[in-house]
């Protein structure tokens, strides 16, 4: 796992300063990346990226994070592994993209940067929670996976929308205040769990499975609240609309058809989350 964090502030913030805690919100994450750390900020446009990182899949410094696209137009800070990222280099290659790492990240730095978020979205294969910062339309992305098995705290604050992998992050950002939910807290002792839009802190929330949070530093300024920030998130996937598609639209075939077709999907599950391309008879028999 690693740990990701980012700040962006309103138009009308007093100064940049606030910048600055990027810092202190990121090392308090140390725990989740031992193997290195990274900053970035754009002053200007008021945005700041934090990353811990856990090296897997690269081990070089070309795996550094935060990530810039070749282009220079997209920031990222990314927590999880896309799955089948091999695949997609392959295709991305064949259309003339060229790679300095073999990290998982600049592949889907590349996908977003030649198929558009959305529609890259749909097409990770992976466990995810990232920041991007567009520089051409000045718009912070927040994306979650489809399950959301990665973690990402949205907070509002009166200067600065805040996100990180984890809630005490949020707590080193200058101005924050822990205030407990009430009515959550209740909920949490009567169900044992807190809902995908609440947090036991007001004004913050997690950003649900299979969505994606586009805002511009205007956009936080109109309406500085936690509300506000969940009105503008937008599903790329949904498991309940999967499950109503496959019952209106099964899969047929005879018991001996329907058993190879699970293998098959099985066996790629499991390619696809292995770090090497190695052959998969210890994992999976074919006898």
């Amino acid at each position: 796992m690693c740990g990701i964090t980012g700040i962006l502030l309103a138009t009308d913030a007093a100064s940049a300063k606030p910048l600055r805690a990027i810092a202190q919100m990121t090392t308090a994450l140390r725990h989740r990346g031992p193997d290195g750390y990274g900053f970035w900020r754009d002053r200007e446009a008021g945005v700041a990226f934090g990353h811990r990182r856990l090296a897997i899949v690269d081990l070089s410094e070309a795996g550094h994070q935060p990530m810039h696209s070749a282009t220079g137009r997209y920031a990222i800070t990314f927590n999880g592994e896309i799955y089948n990222f091999h695949d997609l280099r392959r295709e991305l290659e064949g259309a003339g993209h060229r790679f300095r790492s073999t990290c998982d990240t600049e592949v889907l730095l590349c996908a977003i940067e030649s198929w558009g978020l959305d529609a890259a979205l749909k097409r990770f294969a992976g466990m995810f929670a990232f920041g991007l910062w567009d520089r051409e339309t000045r718009t912070l992305h927040l994306a979650r996976d489809r399950m959301g098995k990665k973690p990402l705290y949205v907070a509002s604050t009166r200067d600065a929308l805040v996100f990180a992998s984890e809630l005490k992050a949020i707590n080193c950002f200058p101005g924050f205040c822990q205030e407990l939910d009430l009515d959550v807290a209740t909920t949490m002792l009567s169900r044992g769990w807190v809902p995908d839009d609440k947090c036991i802190w007001r004004g913050v929330f997690k950003l649900p499975p299979g969505s994606v949070l586009s805002v511009t530093a205007a956009n936080f300024t109109e309406a500085r609240s936690a509300a506000s920030l969940l009105d503008r998130i937008r599903y790329w996937w949904s498991l309940a609309d999967t499950a109503t598609k496959g019952r209106a639209d099964p899969i047929v075939g005879t018991d001996e058809e329907l058993t190879n077709e699970l293998d098959v999907l099985l066996r790629l599950a499991v390619r696809e989350r292995m770090i090497a391309d190695v052959p998969l008879g210890a994992f999976l028999s074919g006898g």
